[in-house]
C-alpha cells in the first residue's frame, strides 16, 4: 500500500475487512462479503456495546440513518443516489459501501459533458476487431458492465454532469438488469448477477445542468447528505483527515486544538455571512464545505512543514484560508477583507489567543494578492 498515492478503501482497510468477515455470522444478501450490520459497523466504527475484541475505526461522519438507508437500498434491486452539496462526503461514502459489500470500489464511471453511452456499456478493441472480427473477446466492458457480470457494485460519479442520452442508457440497466450487444449474433446479452447495483452521486448545486428524468429518478432511492453544521462532528472529520495526511506524508507536526477551533469558527462565520448575503456577489464562490476546510488545513500543514518551522501557526493558517478561498478577484478578496475587519478584528481584541496572529496572517495574504 505504501507505493500507492491513494489506496482504495478495500486495500487501505483490508485487515479490518478480513477480520470483520471472519467473525460475521449474520445473514448476507446475494454475494455480499459482509452482512448489512457489519457494513454499517465498518463505516461508522464500533462501540463498546458491540462487544468486539478489537476497535473498528469510524471512517464516515454523519447521521447513522443515512448509512442504514443506503445499505438497505443496495440490498434491494434499486439504485442508490447520494445527493448533496460539494464536500459532504458522498463519494467517500460510496467508496466505503462498495469496499465493504464487494471488496471492490474501483468500478467507477466519472460523469462529465464528454461521457458517452460507451462509458457505461461497452466499446471495442479496434485492432482485435480488424484481426478477428467482433466477438466477446474483442469487446471492452465498461465498469458498469463488469459490475453486472461479477454481481458487484458499480459507481457513477456526478450523474447530473452527464448528458441526457447517457442518463437514459442507465434506465434500461437499472430496470431490465441486462445490456444487449446487437453487434454480436450470439452470446449478445450480458445479464446482471445477483448483488449488482449502482451507487450514483450528484451535486445538488448542479441542479439545472442536466436534470434527471422522472423515469431515471424512479429507479433510484435518494439519500440526501446534508452539510455538516455540528462543530463537534466537523471537528472529528477534519481531525480524521488531517491524521491521514500526516501519516501519508510521514510528517511529525502537531495541530494545536486551539488552531482547529479557529479554523472551524472562521468557516462558521463565513457560512453565516453567506447565508445573510443579499446576492451571489456578496458570497464567496467557495461552497465553504468541510472538504474545503480540510484543504485549507492541509495547505497550512504542508507549508509549515516544508517552508516554516515545522510548527503550525495561526498566521500560516489564515494565509492558507485566504489563498484557498479567494477565487474571484477582487470580489472574494473584498468579502474576506470585510470578514477580517468586521469579525476577526473585534474578536482578536476581546478574546486574544490565536486570533491576533490569524488576523495579521489574513491581512498579509490579502495585501499580497491585491
Amino acid at each position: 500500500m505504501s507505493d500507492l498515492l491513494r489506496a482504495p478503501a478495500e486495500i487501505k482497510y483490508a485487515e479490518e475487512l478480513d477480520w470483520l468477515e471472519s467473525i460475521d455470522t449474520n445473514p448476507k444478501p446475494f454475494s455480499w462479503r459482509l452482512s448489512p450490520k457489519m457494513v454499517r459497523l465498518f463505516i461508522l466504527g464500533s462501540e463498546r456495546s458491540d462487544g468486539l475484541d478489537r476497535e473498528i475505526s469510524q471512517k464516515w461522519f454523519g447521521d447513522r440513518s443515512f448509512v442504514e438507508r443506503s445499505i438497505v437500498t443496495l440490498a434491494s434491486d434499486r439504485g442508490l443516489l447520494l445527493i448533496g452539496d460539494p464536500g459532504t462526503g458522498k463519494s467517500w461514502l460510496a467508496e466505503l459501501l462498495s469496499a465493504a459489500i464487494c471488496r471492490n470500489s474501483t468500478l467507477v464511471v466519472q460523469g462529465t459533458a464528454g461521457t458517452t453511452e460507451d462509458h457505461i456499456k461497452y466499446s471495442w478493441n479496434v485492432s482485435m476487431v480488424i484481426a478477428k472480427g467482433q466477438s466477446r473477446e474483442s469487446m471492452i466492458p465498461s465498469p458498469i458492465m463488469t459490475a453486472m457480470e461479477a454481481g458487484t457494485i458499480g459507481r457513477f460519479e456526478e450523474l447530473t454532469r452527464s448528458t441526457s442520452d447517457v442518463q437514459d442508457a442507465l434506465i434500461s440497466i437499472l430496470s431490465e438488469k441486462y445490456i444487449s450487444v446487437p453487434e454480436l449474433d450470439s452470446d449478445n446479452i450480458v445479464f446482471a448477477k445477483p448483488g449488482f447495483s449502482i451507487i450514483a452521486t450528484a451535486n445538488s448545486r448542479d441542479r439545472g445542468v442536466n436534470d434527471l428524468s422522472s423515469a431515471l429518478k424512479r429507479r433510484f432511492n435518494f439519500v440526501r447528505i446534508p452539510v455538516v453544521t455540528n462543530k463537534k462532528s466537523e471537528a472529528e472529520i477534519v481531525r480524521f483527515r488531517t491524521e491521514e495526511l500526516l501519516r501519508r506524508h510521514q510528517i511529525e507536526l502537531d495541530v494545536p486544538p486551539t488552531l482547529l477551533d479557529v479554523l472551524l469558527q472562521s468557516f462558521a462565520d463565513l457560512r453565516a455571512s453567506a447565508a445573510a448575503a443579499g446576492s451571489d456577489d456578496e458570497k464567496l464562490e467557495s461552497a465553504l464545505s468541510t472538504a474545503e476546510q480540510i484543504g485549507v488545513l492541509e495547505d497550512a500543514i504542508l507549508h509549515s512543514n516544508f517552508f516554516g518551522e515545522r510548527t503550525l501557526t495561526a498566521h500560516t493558517l489564515a494565509s492558507s484560508l485566504v489563498g484557498s478561498l479567494a477565487r474571484r478577484e477582487p470580489e472574494d478578496l473584498a468579502i474576506l477583507n470585510k470578514y477580517l475587519h468586521g469579525i476577526v478584528e473585534p474578536r482578536s481584541k476581546e478574546e486574544g489567543g490565536s486570533w491576533p496572529d490569524f488576523l495579521e496572517g489574513g491581512r498579509d495574504a490579502i495585501a499580497t494578492l491585491s
